[in-house]
C-alpha cells in the first residue's frame, strides 16, 4: 500500500502517538564544550578508517546551538512527540561522579521548550554514548557499567522525572554488543566474537537497575526499553537455512527480548554458561531484567534473509553495518545474510518490505502473550537526497518519494497489523516514531546515510523541510481534521439523542 495522507489518518486510533527520534551524540556537536566529556565514541570516531570518509561527529547538526530551529521546525510539523538521548557524558562527564550543571540545564531548556510546544518528550538514558572512564574501565564487559547506568537514571529522574513523558532505558543493546564488541564496527571497537556475550546481559541488567532508580524516584513518565527487530527469513526450504535463521533469531531478536520479557534466556542462550564463566545471570539478576514495564520499544526496520554455510559472497552492502553481521563469504562461517531477489532497497542496501512489519509485530504478540504495549520507537530509510532549487521560490525544494512511501507503507502495514483481525491484533500499538527527524551522524556510516524528514547541510547548518516532513505535516492535519468532525458528529448525536458510531474503532 501507499497510503495517502488522508487514507493513512483515517487508519489512526484514538491517542495514537505520531512523533520523531534522534539520538544526542548524532546531533549534538559541541563535544568539548561546557564541561561535556568524552565518551567511547569520541574516541573511536577519531580513529582513522572508523568512519567513512574520516568524517568527524564534532558538529554534526550543531543542535547543542540550534535547539529552540530544531523545536520550532517540530512544532511546525505538528507531531506528538520527540524522542531524544540524554548524553552521558554532557551530564556526567566520567560516568560516576560529580554532575555537569550546564548538561542538565541543557535538557531542561529543550524539555520545557518541548512541552511549552505542546510536544511530549520521550527521554533516552542510553543510547550507545558511554562515557570513555566507562569504556577504559571495560566498558560493557564489566558488570559495574550497569551500576553506573542505574546511578544515572536517578541523577536523570531528579533533574527531569516532573516532566518526561516517556523514559527508554537502553536503545538497541542488540546493536552495541554485535557491533560494538563482537565485530568492532561501532565503539568501543572489540572484536571479542562470542567472547562478548556479557556485554548483552550487562546492557540488559543496566535497563534492570535504571528502570529500578526510576520507579524508586515515582517519574511521572512511563518507563520502557527498545530493542531492535528484524524477523529472520530462511534464505531457502532447506532444512539448513531455517536452523541457520532461527540462531540469527536466537542471537539478535530473543537474545534481548526473552530477558525482559519472559524472565529467561533462551535455551540455546543458556548453554553458554558452559563456554563464558563470566556469563553466568542469576536469578536475583533476572528478577530486576524482568520486571514489568509499562511499554515495549520495537525498533524496525526491515527483514533478514538467512542462509546455511558461508555463502558465495559479500554481504549485501549496508547489511553489516545494519545487522552487525559479516558472515558472508567468510570460510567456515555457520551461516551468512543474502540478498531478498528482486526487493528495493534502501542507500545503506536494507531491503524495503513492509509487509515485514506485521511478521514482526506478529511474532511478539506470539512469543510474549503478555507484551505490554508498544511503540514502534524508530522506523525510517536512508536515501540519496537532491536538493533541487526552483527558480522563484523562497525555499529549495528535497523531493524525498521513496522515503515518503517507505514510511506511508510501514505505518499503515503496522496499524493494519494491529486492527481487529489483523495479524497482530493483541499487539497494543501506541505510537510510530519515525528515524530520523533531521539529516545526522549515522555512526560508521558518517554523513553518507541521510534518514532525516529534514535536509541538514552539515556545511552551512541550513535546515531544509523535505516532501516527506510536509506529507507527515499533511497526515497529521488530517488526523486532526478527523478528530474535530468526530467530535461535532457526536456532540451532534448527543443532542438528537442517536447513538454515535466512531468513525475509528480504538486499538484493540
Amino acid at each position: 500500500m501507499n497510503a495517502s495522507a488522508r487514507d493513512l489518518a483515517s487508519l489512526l486510533p484514538p491517542g495514537f502517538t505520531l512523533g520523531v527520534a534522534t539520538s544526542a551524540f548524532q546531533i549534538e556537536g559541541a563535544l568539548d564544550e561546557d564541561g561535556r566529556g568524552p565518551s567511547g565514541w569520541d574516541v573511536f570516531a577519531a580513529k582513522p578508517g572508523s568512519i567513512v570518509g574520516d568524517q568527524s561527529p564534532a558538529v554534526s547538526c550543531d543542535h547543542y546551538h540550534r535547539m529552540p530551529e530544531d523545536v520550532a521546525l517540530m512544532k511546525d510539523l505538528g507531531i506528538d512527540s520527540y524522542r531524544f538521548s540524554l548524553s552521558w557524558s554532557r551530564i556526567q562527564p566520567g560516568g560516576s561522579g560529580p554532575v555537569n550543571r550546564a548538561g542538565l540545564d541543557f535538557y531542561n531548556r529543550l524539555i520545557d521548550l518541548l512541552l511549552a510546544s505542546g510536544i511530549s518528550p520521550m527521554a533516552t538514558l542510553y543510547h550507545w554514548d558511554t562515557p570513555l572512564p566507562l569504556d577504559q574501565a571495560g566498558g560493557w564487559m564489566n558488570r559495574d557499567t550497569a551500576y553506573r547506568l542505574g546511578e544515572f537514571a536517578a541523577i536523570a529522574a531528579a533533574a527531569f522525572g516532573d516532566r518526561v513523558t516517556r523514559w527508554v532505558t537502553v536503545n538497541e543493546p542488540a546493536t552495541v554488543t554485535t557491533n560494538g564488541y563482537a565485530l568492532g564496527m561501532h565503539a568501543p571497537g572489540e572484536a571479542l566474537m562470542l567472547q562478548a556475550l556479557p556485554t548483552a546481559h550487562h546492557q540488559l541488567l543496566g535497563h534492570g537497575l535504571a528502570l529500578q532508580a526510576l520507579r524508586a524516584a515515582k517519574v511521572r513518565g512511563d518507563i520502557g526499553i527498545t530493542n531492535v527487530y528484524s524477523p529472520m527469513v530462511p534464505a531457502t526450504a532447506n532444512p539448513l537455512d531455517k536452523v541457520s535463521a532461527g540462531l540469527m533469531d536466537m542471537a539478535q531478536n530473543r537474545l534481548y527480548a526473552d530477558p525482559v520479557l519472559l524472565g529467561k534466556y533462551p535455551d540455546v542462550i543458556r548453554a553458554a554458561t558452559f563456554f563464558s564463566s563470566s556469563f553466568s545471570p542469576s536469578s536475583d539478576d533476572m528478577e530486576l531484567i524482568s520486571q514489568p514495564l509499562d511499554f515495549y520499544g520495537l525498533n524496525y526496520y526491515m527483514p533478514t534473509l538467512v542462509g546455511a554455510g558461508p555463502g558465495e559472497g559479500a554481504v549485501p552492502p549496508g547489511m553489516a553495518e545494519a545487522m552487525g553481521n559479516d558472515l558472508g563469504g567468510t570460510p567456515g562461517a555457520p551461516f551468512h545474510i543474502a540478498s531478498f531477489p528482486d526487493t528495493e532497497t534502501t542507500a545503506y542496501g536494507w531491503p524495503v518490505k513492509p509487509e515485514y512489519m506485521s511478521v514482526a509485530l506478529a511474532e511478539m504478540a506470539e512469543r510474549y502473550p503478555d507484551l505490554p504495549p508498544v511503540y514502534i520507537t524508530e522506523g525510517g530509510a536512508s536515501f540519496e537526497d537532491v536538493v533541487v532549487r526552483v527558480p522563484g521560490a523562497d525555499r529549495p525544494m528535497v523531493p524525498d518519494e521513496r522515503r515518503l512511501r517507505y514510511l506511508a507503507d510501514h505505518i499503515g502495514t503496522a496499524l493494519e497489523a494491529t486492527q481487529r483481525g489483523g495479524a497482530a491484533e493483541s499487539v497494543d500499538l501506541r505510537g510510530y516514531y519515525v528515524w530520523s527527524f533531521m539529516d545526522n551522524f549515522e555512526w560508521s556510516a558518517g554523513y553518507k546515510q541521510p534518514f532525516g524528514l529534514v535536509h541538514v547541510d552539515f556545511d552551512t547548518q541550513v535546515r531544509t523541510p523535505k516532501a516527506s516532513y510536509y506529507w507527515l505535516q499533511e497526515v497529521i492535519a488530517a488526523r486532526s481534521a478527523a478528530t474535530a468532525a468526530r467530535a461535532t458528529s457526536a456532540a451532534v448525536g448527543q443532542e438528537d439523542g442517536a447513538a454515535v458510531v466512531p468513525a475509528v474503532d480504538p486499538a484493540p
